[in-house]
């Protein structure tokens, strides 16, 4: 019985990961006021998922299109299956970081639903920069670094969680799950993350894995000096440097 008991509660743990990280349609489930910071864990199974999705799209449009056009259209689908998860939060984070001086300041513009200068240009940047990346990646190489680029994507939110507080201490994304996220799910997450992009990647998996600690420790390192903490847009914005960052990977070192 309590082994069922933990099967099923991993299983809804993963659908609240899935649920909370995609629009991909998942079975209902009895939501827990901890739910989401336990469900940290499988963050980077989901991005396995989104990730192997975008290699699938790729090799199949690719019989019919030119790559370009393929970057493309697999952008397209990185954005969709998120709902723009991501790229709300880094559009965001630039609005606030970029117009605000204090931290009240800041979290106040983080808090405005629209969308100003800084955040407009960090959204046309990102996007602009993972359509050349997705477009510019050796073939060969393409689903080892797209698939690695969103599991360590998704992984980067555990450090984040784990190491710092919520920047507000009213309900949202930050506070459900910073300082919430437990050391067991941080080691498993973290396993789990480097196994997968060791197995892709072989050797090479060491820049990626390197950089993706330095963009994760940088970004965190200003957004506690800067409010004391992260917010919900604070995670999206880091996943969207990430991102990128990989893909450089595998650009310039294969």
């Amino acid at each position: 019985m309590n082994a069922m008991r933990q099967i099923r509660r991993v299983g809804n743990e993963i659908v609240v990961a899935f649920q909370f990280l995609t629009r991909i349609p998942m079975p209902s489930i009895a939501f827990e006021a901890d739910s989401l910071s336990r469900a940290t864990k499988f963050f980077p199974l989901v991005g396995l998922v989104v990730g192997s999705g975008a290699v699938l799209l790729q090799k199949l449009l690719l019989f019919h299109m030119s790559r370009q056009l393929a970057a493309l259209v697999v952008l397209v689908y990185l954005v969709l299956i998120t709902g723009c998860l991501h790229e709300d939060g880094l559009a965001d984070t630039a609005d606030g970081f970029g117009g605000g001086r204090t931290k009240d300041q800041i979290l106040a513009i983080l808090k405005d639903s629209r969308i100003g200068s800084y955040g407009a240009t960090a959204l046309v940047l990102s996007l602009l920069a993972r359509y050349l990346l997705l477009a510019s990646l050796p073939l060969e190489h393409f689903a080892a670094y797209v698939i690695s680029s969103h599991v360590l994507c998704r992984w980067s939110a555990l450090p984040l969680s784990y190491f710092l507080a919520p920047a507000r201490e009213q309900d949202g994304q930050g506070v459900r799950i910073a300082k919430l996220t437990s050391l067991a799910s941080l080691i498993f997450g973290s396993a789990f993350s480097f196994a997968v992009v060791a197995f892709a990647l072989r050797w090479s998996a060491v820049a990626p894995a390197l950089v993706t600690i330095f963009t994760v420790a940088l970004s965190g390192w200003v957004y506690a000096r800067k409010i004391g903490g992260v917010t919900g847009d604070c995670f999206g914005a880091t996943n969207q440097l990430t991102e990128i960052a990989v893909y450089c990977c595998g650009v310039w070192t294969v």
